[in-house]
């Protein structure tokens, strides 16, 4: 059967062929709009690293980094916040990852599918979207005022309890996902072989979804690392000329302390501050290339 008196050319064929080419037609507008927004991505993140390089790179040398505040900008330096950001790092890291994972391994491994399992997992998934400064609001009721006893008010422990809420929620979720892409056969077999559900968790199921997990802490430790609402809610000090010496010191951190500087009106300071924000990716980066490293190892060793 022809049509239009051509011979060869099947009606239904030329409709497939019309469709055909119209996806192809879609997949090439799509990807070139993919690559475009990819490039101008790249482009601006290369725009904003080149000017911080380009400013902070002349005032980034060992006075800046073992110096603390000063009014005067040749004198200042991030040596107070640096160690404070160390130390709200390394309590943030102390909770929110045994906390976090174990609530996961609780969530995915035990409960039951029931009413309280399901809210919650709702009421996680909510979480993970709710502003910083909600957190704040709630480190300055919970660990400020009701458990100042322990906590000393307005301390680098309040802080970094405070982050640690900020990111469970997104460990939880980042340790759930990974426990479910280990695949079932991994259980079955550890129960063939005679073992209880905590050893089939703790020597099978937990190492093999530990990539996916680390994954999800550097994510989570990565945005903790650079928040600035949360710590000026409970009260973190602006200018501070000490470095905190326990749980329970006045402290500041870097995304605080290069705020105060962008907001003050000499150009001196901005340059420093575009050194603490060189600091503060240095260390995003190290932290960023510790957990991968273990990460690896753990890929390597399954």
């Amino acid at each position: 059967m022809t049509a239009e008196g051509i011979p060869g050319k099947n009606v239904a064929t030329g409709k497939f062929d019309q469709n055909l080419a119209g996806r192809y037609r879609m997949d090439k507008i799509f990807a070139a709009a993919a690559w475009g927004a990819t490039i101008v991505a790249v482009l601006i993140l290369a725009w904003l690293l080149l000017t911080i390089l380009m400013d902070g790179i002349g005032t980034l040398n060992l006075n800046f980094l073992d110096s603390f505040p000063s009014r005067k900008p040749e004198r200042a330096g991030i040596k107070a916040a640096l160690f404070g950001t160390l130390w709200l790092m390394c309590i943030v890291a102390a909770f929110s990852f045994p906390i976090g994972v174990g609530a996961a391994i609780y969530l995915e491994e035990f409960s039951d599918d029931n009413w309280f399992t399901r809210l919650v997992e709702i009421n996680i998934g909510n979480l993970a979207g709710v502003p910083s400064i909600i957190y704040g609001l709630l480190g300055l009721a919970v660990f400020v005022r009701i458990l100042e006893p322990i906590t000393g008010g307005r301390s680098v422990l309040s802080g970094g309890l405070t982050l640690a809420l900020l990111i469970l929620p997104v460990i939880i979720v980042a340790t759930r996902e990974a426990l479910r892409a280990v695949p079932n056969s991994i259980r079955l077999a550890g129960f063939a072989l005679g073992a209880n559900k905590w050893q089939v968790i703790s020597h099978h199921v937990l190492p093999s979804a530990m990539p996916g997990i680390l994954t999800g802490v550097i994510l989570a430790l990565s945005r903790a690392i650079g928040e600035t609402a949360p710590l000026i809610a409970i009260g973190a000090v602006a200018f501070i000329r000490s470095t905190p010496d326990s749980l329970q010191s006045s402290f500041t951190a870097m995304p605080i302390q290069i705020y105060n500087w962008v907001g003050r009106p000499q150009a001196d300071f901005h340059h420093i501050a575009a050194s603490g924000i060189i600091v503060l990716m240095i260390m995003l980066l190290l932290m960023n290339a510790i957990a991968i490293y273990f990460r690896n190892r753990f890929q390597q060793t399954r």
